[in-house]
């Protein structure tokens, strides 16, 4: 058991208990804790399998390739529609964890046999996203714009596309690619400082 976890399970005061069923349950397919990006983060070998996460109308057991997983059961949730590998399954009560124990364990040792058997997750390449026109127009207009959208990293272009996709005005996309035009330019994510 990781110390770091102990502090995260007694700070999040609506899922205490959801959070430690959930840690045991998890411990006992003999995975090991630790705290990675602000959550308790469960690993094999060094390969992340799983993570817990709360949010404010339920708890959640993060596989982070579910997208591999059978999900028999039809318990695995698409976080959003950008979501590629991860799926979730939520709770909102102990109850429901206790009830689903045994196919919790099941889902997690299936997640255990994907990571040894080195299945890994065909992503979407970024030109298989839509580049809006706002943006491409834009990148046609300054030509060391795209030269410098094209040495993002490719996750960092990912970022850029669907945020500038995600608004359904033209208008909004285009405040978007202006406020992010000089970002670009200076080589840095969207999320960059």
């Amino acid at each position: 058991m990781n110390s770091k976890v102990d502090i995260y399970i007694s700070k999040a005061a609506k899922w205490q208990e959801e959070l430690e069923k959930l840690r045991l349950i998890i411990l006992d397919c003999q995975l090991t804790e630790e705290f990675k990006w602000g959550v308790p983060c469960y690993t094999f070998k060094k390969s992340n399998i799983a993570l817990l996460h709360v949010f404010k109308e339920y708890c959640a057991l993060l596989f982070f390739k579910g997208a591999l997983l059978n999900d028999a059961n039809g318990i695995l949730v698409q976080q959003t529609k950008n979501t590629q590998a991860a799926r979730q399954v939520r709770f909102s009560n102990v109850r429901e964890i206790v009830e689903m124990e045994a196919i919790l364990k099941a889902y997690i040792y299936e997640a255990i046999e994907v990571e040894k058997t080195g299945l890994k997750v065909n992503y979407k390449k970024n030109d298989e996203y839509t580049i809006p026109e706002e943006f491409q127009k834009k990148l046609e207009e300054i030509p060391d714009l795209k030269i410098a959208f094209d040495a993002l990293t490719p996750g960092r272009q990912r970022a850029y596309i669907l945020y500038f996709s995600a608004p359904r005005m033209s208008k909004t996309r285009e405040s978007r690619v202006e406020r992010c035009t000089e970002k670009i330019l200076n080589g840095k994510g969207l999320n960059d400082q």
